[in-house]
């Protein structure tokens, strides 16, 4: 932009004198409008951006809030597979330990009294839908996780007190593996070798070569040491308190095991064979509870870690037939 002409009016002579900028206050001038101009149109820039994005503070302020729902959902996550855990420890503690030591099982219902109503995570409301929503279920979870913790813990503390009063009754209970060999079949439908078609499975079968030793798994009395059709070598402790255990497919019985001894955990009333209905050499192991068939899976806890439980838990899973 030019500079204006102005003018001075000379009252000597009566008459206006044009007023005369020399090269540098052009420049000046013209750098000053430049400058102003700038600092207009940067202004205008920054409050057209400001209100459609956000200061910056509102910018950092939403992308915390971007992290902190992602680190919620990511909880969800977690919260779910704590869940999982918490029923697999439910399950175990009604059908395993409650149930071994006679107890009765906690309820679904008792397990989940003391839910809160929705109406005590309306505090949540005042967030956006999605927050909200992610706040309400993280809160509702968590609630019931710590329940059912305290359920849990009340539980073990019951299990305990009866263990104590009946630790004279856990020995008696089948609580071992019945031989050192390695779990090959498990509970359940199985594809017979020899009949060639499904049944029912009620044992375990282990790895075992021929002659090698056999253990009672708890402590009882022998109800059978004798041949018994299709499971050839047949040894069966009367444990007591409703349980009994079979030793099928022996290739011979230890001096002193008949019916009417007793025998304590860990003493040796068999040795491995392929008597009876049976592809080779192997154990034959069932546990029965009130003249009912169990998985005896479930009673391999005093010799067994976590993680070998777990294996053994997979290969029963995966497994497709059986031995015998």
């Amino acid at each position: 932009m030019s500079l204006k002409k102005y003018f001075l009016y000379d009252k000597k002579n009566s008459n206006f004198i044009p007023v005369e900028y020399n090269s540098l206050e052009r420049m000046i001038y013209s750098a000053c409008l430049w400058i102003i101009g700038g600092v207009v149109l940067s202004g205008l820039g920054i409050a057209i951006f400001t209100k459609s994005i956000g200061t910056p503070a509102e910018i950092a302020l939403q992308a915390e809030n971007k992290e902190l729902l992602n680190q919620l959902s990511q909880t969800q996550v977690t919260i779910k597979q704590y869940d999982k855990r918490l029923e697999k420890l439910a399950h175990d503690d009604n059908e395993l330990y409650r149930s071994v030591l006679g107890m009765d099982p906690i309820s679904l219902g008792e397990r989940e009294a003391g839910a809160g109503g929705a109406d005590i995570y309306s505090k949540f409301d005042v967030y956006s839908e999605k927050t909200s929503d992610i706040l309400k279920w993280t809160s509702e979870n968590l609630e019931k996780m710590e329940r059912s913790i305290e359920i849990q813990e009340s539980s073990f503390e019951n299990i305990k007190r009866n263990y104590t009063v009946n630790r004279k009754k856990f020995n008696y209970i089948p609580a071992i593996k019945p031989t050192e060999g390695a779990l090959i079949s498990g509970y359940g439908l199985r594809f017979h070798p020899i009949l060639q078609y499904r049944r029912m499975h009620e044992g375990l079968d282990f790895s075992a070569n021929t002659g090698d030793a056999i253990y009672a798994t708890g402590a009882g009395v022998i109800k059978k040491a004798s041949r018994e059709g299709t499971f050839g070598n047949l040894v069966i402790i009367d444990h007591g308190y409703g349980f009994e255990t079979y030793y099928a497919h022996l290739s011979a019985f230890p001096k002193g095991i008949k019916s009417g001894a007793t025998v304590n955990r860990g003493d040796k009333i068999g040795f491995a064979g392929t008597s009876g209905q049976s592809v080779g050499p192997h154990l034959h192991y069932e546990v029965h509870k009130n003249e009912k068939s169990v998985d005896p899976l479930n009673y391999l806890f005093a010799d067994t870690s976590p993680a070998e439980f777990l294996k053994y838990k997979n290969i029963s899973a995966r497994s497709t037939k059986s031995l015998d």
